[in-house]
């Protein structure tokens, strides 16, 4: 059986270490010469790690991941801690750490675990044809392939999703922009073993420890698309956007660099009840396009890859049915997952000005409990347990 993945992304390359691994012959090609991840980090929480451990990734993982154990809010303008708590309860329930990482890093481990010689860089797919032995897939350079199926994993941008769903979709403006990056770790800033996050004014700044004595920094700000801002001005935008806030965020603000940081707009895209069209299927930001607000963009890629896996080694129906299964098993997850961050995003960001003061005042409370017990949720779902 073989099998073309298009896209080297981290959805991609999940797959096709997955599918490798379950007997299934993967070529890979990606549009791009040279892999640029998109994003300075991810937070991979444990229902990804299982996914990744699962793949035989788990030691040199953990390896690149930052120690969180603690979780903070705090107040944006006094600095004081509004709630703090110990992961180690989610831990001991769901049976797996959480692991912030480095995208580069991430990426540059999934690619070093492949193979970076079997992937088919600068291949820019152009379309597909489906025909009654296979798939065939056209690239820009003018080369094609064939093969028994195609999985999409072509990212939010995808050139294959209108032929599977038959239709293009546009997608949909979450409502404020991110900036991310990395720093080196500084106590003066946020402990370095806590996500550590500033709230106020439908605003965040958030900090996660990952490898290379590094955090991961975001900060969040509602505010219409479009605007004529570029890498020239993220210093003077940061500090017009955070004046008053805390000393630590005038402190990250001060310490970022500003050639290594990113501006992005947040957007995600409606959720759709299908994934595959014959021996078309899609996979990750190509089949579920979601805000980051819950952390799961990543998470719910690699939870493709390891169902897609699972479906075409334990059936025997045929390939069109063991794809079919592998969409009847995460349209609904992937829905819950983006509807969860949407719903998250709009608390966040100030959409009710009410909503979110009320949100405020509920941290000033809040022991954990609550909140882990939302993260669990989110977990367990997953296909890994």
């Amino acid at each position: 059986m073989k099998a073309i993945i298009i896209g080297a992304g981290m959805g991609g390359m999940s797959a096709a270490i997955a599918l490798r691994r379950a007997g299934v012959e993967t070529t890979v090609y990606e549009a791009v010469k040279e892999m640029k991840p998109v994003g300075a980090a991810i937070s991979i929480w444990p229902n990804g790690v299982k996914c990744l451990n699962a793949l035989g990734l788990k030691a040199p993982l953990r390896a690149l991941g930052g120690d969180m154990a603690w979780v903070a809010y705090r107040d944006a303008f006094s600095g004081s801690t509004l709630t703090r708590f110990s992961l180690a309860p989610l831990v001991q329930q769901v049976g797996e750490r959480p692991c912030p990482v480095a995208r580069a890093d991430l990426q540059a481990l999934l690619i070093d675990h492949y193979g970076r010689d079997a992937i088919q860089f600068g291949h820019r797919v152009a379309g597909v044809e489906q025909h009654a032995h296979g798939v065939t897939a056209w690239f820009e350079n003018g080369t094609h392939v064939s093969a028994d199926f195609l999985v999409a994993a072509d990212g939010t941008h995808s050139v294959i999703r209108e032929a599977v769903l038959g239709e293009r979709v546009t997608r949909r403006y979450a409502g404020y922009v991110n900036w991310n990056g990395l720093v080196t770790l500084d106590a003066r800033i946020a402990p370095a073993d806590q996500w550590t996050t500033f709230v106020g004014e439908g605003k965040r700044v958030s900090l996660m420890p990952v490898g290379g004595n590094r955090f991961y920094f975001f900060f969040d700000v509602p505010l219409p698309p479009g605007l004529n801002q570029d890498r020239s001005t993220i210093k003077s935008d940061l500090s017009r956007y955070f004046s008053g806030w805390a000393p630590e965020v005038q402190r990250l603000i001060a310490a970022l660099d500003i050639q290594t940081t990113n501006r992005v707009e947040i957007h995600d895209i409606e959720p759709f009840s299908r994934f595959v069209n014959g021996r078309i299927a899609l996979l990750g930001d190509a089949a579920h396009s979601t805000t980051p607000d819950i952390g799961q963009g990543g998470c719910a890629a690699m939870e493709d890859a390891i169902v897609l896996a699972q479906m075409l080694s334990t059936h025997s129906l045929g390939i069109e049915d063991a794809l079919r299964r592998y969409e009847s098993r995460r349209v609904a997850r992937t829905r819950d997952l983006v509807l969860k961050a949407r719903k998250r995003c709009d608390v966040t960001h100030g959409k009710d000005a009410a909503v979110t003061a009320a949100w405020y005042a509920e941290l000033k409370q809040e022991t954990g409990e609550r909140v882990l017990a939302g993260l669990c949720e989110t977990i367990e779902g997953g296909p890994l347990g």
